[in-house]
């Protein structure tokens, strides 16, 4: 499936998540960064209680990835509805825009302006992955959701929020558990990487005179597999560019993303020390582990950092941890403990923000 934040598709499954919420008697409202909020009143006023999660993509992302959280919510409300429930407060869901962070790469960019943790400006002036022209304002703008409800916490209230989520992992499948109790989620921090050398001719450079910006960046690549592993961490890259692209010429500037995650704070700050010390150095040509072992030392690179999002380690609210350890309870009687698990989440997700 793919179904990137606010493209043609992605218009598509937001005019049908609106017609069937209202069709559902809720009342909805779109703030200004196109979070859909659908609301089923109780029998008293109140802040609403959301199921929600987001109907954006990866670029081939899982159909049971965010929109089961979306989905689950719906279905919710649709048994309410059919059997005239009352709840004593009013009960919803939530579509969150660009979750995914796929085109516009800011992971959690609009439930973290609603939460204060984004500024709205930095949120609209960020533009899609690829160096297109398209910013989150003028396609929010585009397929017409750039709604009229200011876009935080103080004009629009949550209760509470629970996110059902495939997990993503192997862990529960492995286990035959049924369900994660979920606790937290782990720290982690992105970025985007550049290495800059020198253009040259790959048949009349030789390698001790090459200033290789891939070469250089592929050594930081392995190195950042090698210092998560020994941090008990994760590295990954996820995006890698070059210029100028052409099969007889050695790439002179490289860019490429770089995504580091730990459980804790402190192991993804550690990672980041050592991770900006040891590229520095390959880029230098200096010796880094055995990365330079069997090849030719070149001529030095340059490195450069840039931070797009962190995201702290998070520990849930008890309260809903307990509702949702009652909840598998009542599900799977005595054998609640054979069946669910608690864990922390590898993926960041809109309910932690």
């Amino acid at each position: 499936m793919s179904r990137l934040s606010l493209s043609d598709a992605d218009k598509d499954v937001r005019d049908w998540f609106v017609r069937t919420t209202r069709q559902l008697n809720c009342t909805v409202r779109v703030d200004g960064m196109g979070n859909i909020f659908a609301v089923r009143k109780g029998r008293r006023e109140g802040p609403p209680t959301f199921a929600g999660s987001q109907l954006d993509t990866q670029p081939a992302g899982g159909r049971y990835d965010g929109v089961l959280g979306v989905l689950a919510g719906l279905e919710a409300l649709r048994v309410m509805e059919e059997n005239q429930v009352e709840t004593e407060y009013p009960v919803g869901v939530i579509n969150w825009t660009n979750e995914e962070g796929a085109r516009f790469p800011i992971s959690m960019v609009s439930s973290g302006v609603w939460a204060g943790a984004v500024p709205l400006e930095v949120a609209y002036d960020c533009k899609e992955v690829g160096g297109e022209s398209g910013t989150m304002k003028s396609e929010l703008t585009r397929v017409g959701y750039l709604g009229d409800v200011e876009a935080n916490h103080r004009a629009n209230t949550i209760g509470a929020h629970f996110e059902l989520h495939i997990e993503q992992g192997p862990i529960l499948e492995s286990s035959k558990k049924k369900i994660g109790i979920v606790s937290g989620v782990q720290a982690y921090r992105w970025y985007t990487i550049k290495v800059h050398g020198k253009e040259a001719h790959t048949g009349a450079t030789d390698f001790k005179n090459r200033s290789d910006a891939l070469l250089a960046a592929s050594k930081m690549i392995l190195r950042s597999h090698h210092v998560a592993t020994e941090l008990k961490g994760l590295a990954s890259t996820g995006i890698l560019t070059l210029k100028p692209g052409s099969t007889n010429t050695v790439p002179g500037m490289v860019r490429f993303s770089l995504d580091i995650r730990a459980h804790k704070d402190v192991v993804v700050e550690e990672m980041e020390r050592r991770l900006k010390a040891d590229f520095l150095s390959i880029a230098q040509g200096l010796p880094v582990g055995r990365l330079n072992e069997g090849g030719t030392d070149g001529r030095p690179c340059s490195v450069d950092w840039k931070l797009d999002m962190q995201s702290p380690e998070t520990l849930f609210n008890l309260d809903c941890m307990q509702c949702v350890d009652e909840s598998a309870a009542s599900l799977f009687g005595d054998k609640v403990l054979e069946l669910t698990e608690r864990m922390t989440s590898g993926a960041g997700h809109d309910r932690y923000v």
